[in-house]
């Protein structure tokens, strides 16, 4: 899975997380790990333009999501190569979504990691635009969420665990250099799984 990230906000925003939350819907909705993801957060005027323009609405939102036709069943018949699928755009709103969260008692962060889930599920086809369609996909949407944190938490206790042994072992005059074993719980990360 492939996701590039674009700020043209002019808001700083945790790009690791929203990253983070949208490979971790992907990767809940079993989405191909070929597929490539755009997120792009971009100021109030901009997404207020885009929201007229696609939507017919007036003013900001906080996320927009514009999905590729490359994933209708069958494939496109004018394709090809079978490369990776693109699977859409997820647009954000940081300083809208800011606001938001503030209004709801939420952190920023929080917020921005529930509106990239939000976003992947409506590349996938969700919408709310019925209540039944709300209560399904806010339902996946919370459950999504609540498994990401949860993911989040175990690594992070993960890495408290490791650093612990690490200090320790290095008290104790082990630096893991010595007799070819290399540094223990060292881990990489980068943006293509």
């Amino acid at each position: 899975m492939s996701i590039e990230l674009a700020n043209e906000s002019g808001v700083e925003v945790p790009a690791e997380l929203i990253i983070d939350a949208a490979r971790f819907a992907v990767n809940a909705m079993d989405v191909n790990p070929a597929a490539l993801l755009s997120v792009l957060c971009v100021d109030e005027d901009t997404m207020a333009d885009m929201h007229v323009q696609w939507m017919d609405l007036p003013g900001p939102t906080d996320v927009m999501s514009f999905p590729m036709d490359e994933l209708v069943p069958g494939g496109r018949p004018d394709a090809t190569d079978l490369g990776p699928a693109i699977l859409g755009d997820i647009v954000l709103c940081p300083e809208f979504a800011r606001k938001q969260a503030r209004e709801a008692r939420r952190s920023f962060e929080h917020e921005l990691a529930m509106l990239t889930i939000h976003g992947v599920l409506h590349l996938l086809g969700y919408d709310h635009a019925e209540p039944e369609e709300e209560r399904e996909m806010f339902g996946l949407q919370n459950e999504i969420l609540d498994a990401f944190y949860a993911e989040r938490h175990r690594r992070a206790q993960e890495q408290r665990q490791t650093d612990r042994d690490s200090r320790l072992l290095s008290n104790i005059g082990f630096t893991g250099t010595e007799q070819g074993t290399g540094d223990a719980g060292t881990t990489g990360r980068s943006e293509e799984d």
